[in-house]
């Protein structure tokens, strides 16, 4: 754990050079190497429970609903009718518990290739895991990449909540990639996955939106703030197999009541929009001017 010194997380990549990131650690709950990757647990000062993975923070109980309502729904309500869906990775099980959330969804198949990581989360962050007792739900431990050249022609949504591009992750972030789950996604399909944050990955953004751009007619960019993510903010790929996909307007508004009966604390309409505007330096570099 030398990532832990004088009781403090320290959180440093080469992805985000000369910068990093401390939270206090009040104690170690979870310490191993899987078959893939080195797994922490900690209970944070002021950020509760946190899980790490190779020596990067995947989600804090804090501000983790911020990332995974979003990746979720913004997808989610882009599409006329997302009744089944697609989910690699996630094995904390955010993403799926916002996923079952909404009204339209009838089924879910998620593919993570770290059991242990699901275990540790069900054990650790039952608060983001209780997904995983989901009727909806059909759970695949393996190759998320084999699953779909096994599945062509499936899912009205895919999202990717992948780690950051280094490691077991990097694969998730090619051209040969957004081919694949091009060809799992039904006619008129959506993708989202992790975009990375603006201020640090601007020329990896640009170039998986610019690879995109010749596989699917429409493809936006969102982000939204969240405090333990590199520089506070992460973003959203954004693709469909639709042309008249119009991202920043979303088919299904969620009144206050639903909002509140889904127990969101960062997604609505309006947030949903203003995921869409980007600053001028970003929007200028990604030719997603307005």
């Amino acid at each position: 754990m030398d990532a832990i010194r004088d009781g403090w997380f320290t959180e440093t990549s080469s992805l985000w050079p000369g910068q990093a990131l401390s939270l206090q650690v009040e104690e170690v709950l979870h310490s191993a190497r899987s078959k893939y990757q080195d797994i922490l647990v900690f209970r944070s000062k002021s950020y509760g429970t946190v899980l790490v993975l190779d020596g990067c923070i995947q989600c804090t109980e804090r501000d983790e609903f911020a990332y995974q309502e979003m990746i979720a729904l913004l997808p989610l309500n882009s599409h006329p009718d997302p009744k089944r869906v697609l989910i690699i990775g996630g094995g904390d099980g955010g993403v799926l518990r916002e996923v079952i959330k909404h009204p339209a969804v009838e089924s879910v198949v998620q593919c993570e290739i770290d059991e242990e990581v699901i275990e540790v989360s069900k054990r650790f962050l039952p608060g983001m895991s209780l997904g995983f007792a989901s009727p909806k739900l059909s759970l695949h431990v393996g190759d998320g990449f084999k699953f779909m050249k096994e599945n062509k022609d499936s899912f009205d949504v895919i999202i990717t909540d992948s780690s950051d591009p280094i490691g077991p992750a990097e694969s998730l972030f090619q051209e040969s990639y957004f081919q694949l789950m091009k060809t799992a996604l039904k006619e008129g399909g959506i993708l989202c996955t992790q975009g990375e944050c603006q201020w640090i990955h601007l020329p990896l953004i640009k170039k998986v939106t610019g690879f995109c751009r010749s596989l699917f007619p429409t493809v936006a960019y969102a982000y939204c703030t969240i405090p333990t993510y590199p520089c506070g903010q992460i973003g959203f790929t954004l693709c469909s197999k639709n042309k008249d996909t119009c991202f920043r307007n979303p088919l299904r508004e969620f009144t206050n009541e639903e909002v509140v009966a889904m127990k969101l604390r960062y997604y609505n309409s309006t947030m949903h929009r203003a995921a869409f505007v980007l600053p001028q330096f970003s929007a200028q570099e990604l030719g997603l001017m307005d």
